[in-house]
């Protein structure tokens, strides 16, 4: 099960303007919340009917520094992070089998080992790339039927359904700004959707609100979720699912939208028309899009055999945390392209930072007011990460600044970054980076640690330095801290 952890404050953070980068408008703009000092988000969450890939995840992140931004502004926040557990269909559209089903069937298990197994496994994926969840919402699709049922009578009511013998669709002709979310060539998209070849549907574009359980012979195997409604006997499309749970929890209309940016052409637009259509209102204001990752230059793809999970990470003795470290170094509407050169280096800068970390006092420090100002002028800036991850690289090399006053901007950087500097809790890469005990280390080594202290002790520098290259002929780094030396084994001893 997922842990909650209670909210840690933070040091005050100055009130410069923030800037996104709005799909709906195609623009950066200047980002106001609906009310003051409080911000509320949806973030389209996991089909949960197998594990995350690496790609599938990049989304969070954005979603996670959106929040510990705003909360870093003193914003009381609101989360909400879906769980589709029902109505996703192979191949996004109205036509195939339920995701879930199809992930029931492949592991013969049952709908709800496949549903609750894979949720849990979301969960443990957002923990390990430290992503912030207390207080998050996690409504499920199937949990959420009667707000879904209501929707959809609403928009009935108001004419912007009709009946086709698969189900009940959305007329997207009723809707003249269909396609407005990220400027979609709707004549496009609509000759994309005639591969569809679904002859009663009024439009291409349109999209299922509600799809009636397959009809055939009692002997034919049932659908594993399905309800009754006024229309018949099925289950909600898709799409439907985020309009009523982004509406109930956060109101007709929020803050921002999230998702990756594969969902603008149909998913976000889909969400859009319905929900507008109902409430005549606007749905969120700011819609952010994180881009695509390949892997070698190439689409994660089943198919190809290319898809990497932070299982396939810790496998390779690798940390979530410096996957987490290496999105950071792209900004969130770059594509970038995933190697294990990539990752590793990644990883080695992250340890080089543990290991500063540990040379830092352990109290004591004010944050240094210069430093804190650019960094979040990057962050402010449509969350420029790469900005800001060099701004705390150049602090940490800056020789002139007192070093507790360095630990105290590092801890409120990391705040902000979530890499675990200095961490509560062991972590992957904090086992790669710890410390070892002087007990553990093999006696010819542990002796030489002894000769360098006495060397230091009476400031045989030359001979300190001397003793430290023999101490790394035996694969071992060490580090000077306040509180004494501490050792390392070398990154690929």
């Amino acid at each position: 099960m997922l842990r909650f952890f209670r909210k840690k404050k933070l040091p005050h953070t100055p009130q410069e303007t923030v800037r996104f980068f709005n799909t709906l408008t195609g623009e950066k703009e200047v980002f106001t919340p609906i009310r003051a000092g409080e911000v509320r988000m949806y973030h389209c969450g996991p089909t949960v009917y197998d594990y995350a890939h690496i790609g599938n995840l990049r989304p969070y992140i954005l979603a996670d520094l959106l929040r510990r931004l705003f909360e870093a502004r003193n914003c009381r926040v609101t989360q909400v992070i879906n769980i589709t557990d029902v109505g996703h269909l192979v191949g996004d559209g109205d036509e195939g089998m339920d995701k879930i089903e199809a992930g029931a069937e492949r592991e013969q298990k049952t709908v709800q080992e496949i549903v609750t197994h894979y949720t849990n496994q979301f969960y443990t994926d957002l923990g390990a790339l430290n992503i912030k969840t207390a207080d998050t919402l996690f409504p499920r699709a199937s949990e959420h039927i009667p707000e879904q049922i209501t929707l959809l009578k609403t928009l009935e009511e108001k004419g912007y359904t009709y009946k086709t013998s698969d189900g009940i669709y959305f007329d997207t002709a009723r809707f003249p700004e269909y396609g407005k979310l990220g400027h979609i060539d709707l004549a496009g998209l609509q000759e994309a959707a005639r591969v569809e070849k679904n002859p009663e549907k009024r439009n291409p574009t349109d999209f299922a609100l509600w799809k009636f359980s397959p009809k055939g012979s009692e002997s034919e195997k049932k659908r594993a979720q399905e309800w009754d409604s006024p229309w018949g006997v099925g289950f909600p499309g898709w799409h439907l699912e985020c309009s009523a749970m982004a509406m109930k929890y956060l109101g007709k209309t929020f803050d921002i939208h999230t998702g990756g940016i594969d969902h603008i052409p149909t998913h976000h637009n889909n969400e859009i028309a319905q929900s507008e259509a109902a409430t005549r209102r606007p749905y969120a204001r700011y819609w952010l899009h994180s881009e695509f990752i390949t892997i070698d230059g190439t689409k994660i793809s089943k198919s190809l055999g290319n898809v990497i999970t932070l299982q396939h990470i810790t496998e390779q003795e690798m940390s979530p945390l410096a996957y987490r470290y290496w999105l950071l170094s792209g900004h969130y509407r770059t594509q970038m392209n995933f190697t294990w050169e990539a990752l590793k280096g990644a990883q080695n800068a992250l340890v080089k930072l543990y290991r500063y970390a540990t040379e830092l006092p352990a109290t004591g420090g004010a944050i240094l007011p210069e430093y804190q100002s650019r960094f979040l002028a990057h962050l402010h800036n449509d969350l420029d990460t790469p900005g800001a991850i060099a701004v705390m690289w150049e602090m940490a090399r800056d020789k002139d600044r007192a070093l507790a006053d360095v630990r105290a901007t590092l801890e409120y950087a990391d705040a902000l970054l979530g890499l675990q500097i200095f961490p509560t809790e062991e972590t992957s890469l904090q086992k790669i980076a710890s410390p070892i005990p002087i007990e553990a280390l093999p006696p010819e080594v542990a002796a030489l640690v002894a000769q360098r202290e006495e060397a230091r002790a009476t400031k045989e520098w030359s001979r300190a330095d001397t003793l430290r290259d023999e101490i790394a002929q035996h694969g071992f780094t060490i580090s000077d801290t306040p509180q004494g030396s501490v050792l390392f084994k070398k990154e690929n001893a």
